[in-house]
């Protein structure tokens, strides 16, 4: 599936390079372990087979690999006994220097991830260091294109601030290849103002995963932050998704826990959440 996924993956780029819009078939569930980053720590292979249960397609890897940080293909099979893949992973560029190249390659083509984001990079919001992230997301997308492997960069709020009469997110968009996957946060989105399904739409064929998480702008009451208790219009942005993102994944992410639930419970009310919006659509 991995395999013919990239495959996709790279005929959606270059259906939107002709004609500036893709269709894709339907995304599945993912879920960013950083999640449930502390649960992981202490249960590795207990709080993935919860995600499982929570009948999650993949899962979306943040550095955390258990007892098998030197096993990749043995999280491969591990994974697809319990009935997960691995999407992807966030990946900082440092993982990614000469030095480090081949050997961050091997793991997760091992791991049959189909994509590596930068989760990360102060660069990225600023007006002295946008271009150099820009130039060096062209210049990793390309070596790891030789793979197989796409290559992208994630969002905060503070890539959608103000710069050069646009954001810096749109910088960075309009300054990358199309290879370069767009891996759009709709929660950090939404705190920051901006529309999430406006932007998918803005830039077709490479939003390829999509973190779908409830984010609250300052100020918001009555809320909280579970996918159907938020504020965000998810049908608008699955929308997007699916008729001009090229989108892949849906990567659940939950990064605050309301009061009295746990990581895994708020990750499961999201996700039921997610499901209730989808079969209503």
């Amino acid at each position: 599936m991995s395999i013919f996924k990239r495959f996709l993956a790279s005929c959606l780029l270059a259906v939107t390079a002709l004609s500036g819009a893709v269709s894709a078939a339907e995304p599945e569930l993912s879920v960013q372990l950083w999640s449930v980053k502390d649960d992981l720590s202490q249960d590795f292979k207990g709080t993935l087979e919860s995600l499982a249960d929570m009948g999650f397609d993949a899962v979306e890897f943040a550095g955390n690999f258990g007892p098998y940080a030197n096993d990749p293909t043995g999280l491969k099979a591990y994974l697809a006994e319990i009935g997960l893949e691995a999407s992807g992973a966030h990946v900082g560029f440092d993982q990614l220097s000469d030095d480090k190249f081949y050997q961050t390659v091997a793991f997760y083509l091992a791991l049959g991830a189909d994509y590596l984001v930068v989760p990360w990079d102060e660069r990225a919001f600023s007006p002295d260091g946008v271009a150099d992230v820009a130039a060096q997301l062209n210049d990793v997308a390309g070596k790891l294109a030789a793979y197989g492997l796409l290559f992208g960069y994630h969002n905060h709020a503070q890539e959608l601030a103000p710069y050069k009469n646009t954001t810096f997110w749109d910088y960075i968009a309009t300054h990358t290849d199309d290879r370069v996957v767009l891996q759009l946060d709709a929660g950090w989105a939404t705190v920051a103002g901006k529309d999430a399904a406006a932007y998918i739409r803005k830039y077709p064929g490479r939003t390829i995963a999509t973190h779908i998480k409830a984010g609250l702008p300052e100020g918001t009451t009555g809320k909280q932050t579970i996918l159907g208790q938020d504020v965000a219009d998810w049908a608008a942005v699955i929308t997007a998704a699916r008729e001009v993102g090229g989108t892949q994944w849906l990567v659940v992410e939950q990064e605050e826990y309301p009061e009295g639930m746990t990581p895994l419970q708020s990750v499961a009310a999201s996700v039921d959440g997610l499901r209730d919006i989808m079969a209503n659509m």
